[in-house]
């Protein structure tokens, strides 16, 4: 092996590193969204204390009761994205960087965070980005007005949708010794 070919594959072998800058982004927004979940709860558990009020009438509850959903159901879109991030910034750093031994070692370290592949990392990241999907749907069905007949009928073929597209994720992983066969 020549002296230039060992440079330039050095060099090449060293340029992985630049997968550092989408793994310290991706904890940063992690957190940024961990911390806006956070408040968000915070708020929404604040504003609920004039939810026993009996000056409140039974509109008013109800109203506040259907925005509070709206609210929990937006934070818990707000955690599943900032797992997402938390899931894609360890899994680019354990593919491109290095195993991160502290969590090979604990016996308490969740098996979603082990990530052995390009394939293992989208499949865990697809895993989450449909519960998000799920999440979203209800937030909008919460908020439909239903007018006419074929209203029902839509929001039906969209629970039917997301049914299926849950049964063929569980299928499909268990096809392809997923997360069920490997920690049976």
């Amino acid at each position: 092996m020549n002296l230039v070919e060992r440079i330039f594959e050095g060099g090449l072998w060293k340029s992985r590193y630049i997968v550092l800058s989408a793994v310290i982004s991706s904890l940063a927004a992690a957190f940024a969204m961990f911390y806006i979940a956070t408040v968000d709860a915070f708020y929404t558990v604040v504003h609920l204390i004039d939810y026993a009020s009996p000056a409140l009438d039974t509109l008013a509850r109800s109203e506040l009761r259907a925005e509070s959903v709206t609210h929990i159901v937006e934070i818990v879109d707000g955690y599943l994205l900032a797992t997402v991030l938390l899931i894609f910034a360890l899994g680019l750093y354990e593919l491109f960087i290095s195993k991160i031994d502290e969590a090979e070692s604990d016996k308490t370290a969740s098996k979603v965070l082990f990530i052995t592949s390009l394939d293992d990392l989208k499949a865990r990241l697809a895993k989450v980005i449909l519960m998000i999907l799920i999440v979203k749907f209800f937030e909008h069905a919460i908020k439909m007005a239903f007018n006419t007949p074929l209203d029902l009928v839509y929001l039906a073929g969209g629970i039917a949708l997301l049914g299926l597209a849950l049964y063929l994720s569980h299928k499909g992983e268990q096809d392809h010794g997923g997360d069920v066969k490997r920690e049976a």
